[in-house]
């Protein structure tokens, strides 16, 4: 299936502008790393500016801020975004009032790739008698297998008085913290092997400051690791079985998605037993 593994990312992406619009959104939030370094032409632009048009229809106004893989020096092909679409300075921390919403959502995106200092102490006080939101990205104090980007830490975020933290950088899903809500939402498609499980964004809902949020799964190929114990197993016929059971669980919900499976097998006696089979 290569087209749909090739087309992947772009799908997941049309998935969500497709779920704001169904959801009647007031705002999209985008914390990052839109895309991965330098265009080979401008198809990409084209079509993430096709994309924010569509949500622009639909009034739904959307916020970014540039990571280290889009960084504004590194992006050296640009295309004027629809007037709906806000990206946030790198210069300074800049803050964006919604009054009809009581909405205040501040953000800073990164002048360059490698941005080794803490961002957050640039950021603006909280907007007194609005639901304050901050976008960053960051690799917090640090995670496994990403890079360290504005690194801050958790007692820092929640000083700043900010009712939610939407943070990018990190592929994997994460809450953070529940109060103040700060939340790694990931990627909203499994870039590889090694990037597995459900993807997608979240769906927040606010109202009178209470939060109430909903994981919504995007990705339009999936990726597993998967064990298989053959304990007890003493037939290769019988070896498909037991993959079949181990899966069944990981498909319930999302059997519209290409599954890509990577199975270890466990058990040396009966690997044994079957390889003499």
């Amino acid at each position: 299936p290569v087209e749909r593994l090739r087309t992947a990312t772009r799908s997941a992406l049309e998935r969500l502008v497709d779920k704001a619009l169904a959801e009647h959104v007031d705002f999209v939030l985008l914390a990052g790393d839109i895309y991965d370094r330098d265009w080979q032409d401008f198809h990409t632009g084209l079509f993430f500016r096709e994309q924010m048009v569509r949500l622009g229809r639909a009034d739904i106004r959307v916020f970014i801020v540039q990571g280290n893989h889009d960084a504004q020096g590194v992006i050296s092909r640009q295309l004027p975004l629809p007037p709906n679409v806000t990206v946030f300075s790198s210069r300074t921390a800049q803050t964006v009032r919604i009054d009809e919403l009581t909405v205040a959502i501040h953000g800073r995106s990164f002048p360059e790739r490698a941005v080794e200092e803490d961002l957050v102490p640039s950021y603006p006080a909280p907007v007194p008698g609005f639901f304050n939101i901050a976008m960053l990205h960051t690799s917090l104090n640090g995670r496994v297998l990403h890079d360290t980007y504005a690194p801050t830490d958790l007692a820092t975020l929640a000083a700043k008085g900010y009712d939610y933290w939407a943070l990018g950088h990190i592929h994997a899903r994460e809450v953070v913290s529940e109060t103040p809500r700060i939340v790694f939402p990931g990627n909203l498609q499994g870039r590889h092997a090694n990037e597995t499980g459900p993807k997608g964004c979240e769906l927040i809902s606010v109202e009178a400051g209470s939060i109430e949020a909903e994981f919504i799964p995007l990705d339009v190929v999936r990726w597993h690791k998967l064990e298989v114990a053959l304990d007890g197993i003493e037939r290769l016929e019988v070896l498909g079985d037991a993959f079949r059971e181990t899966l069944e669980p990981l498909l319930i919900g999302a059997t519209d998605r290409l599954h890509a499976v990577r199975v270890t097998l466990t058990g040396s006696t009966a690997l044994h037993a079957a390889e003499a089979n």
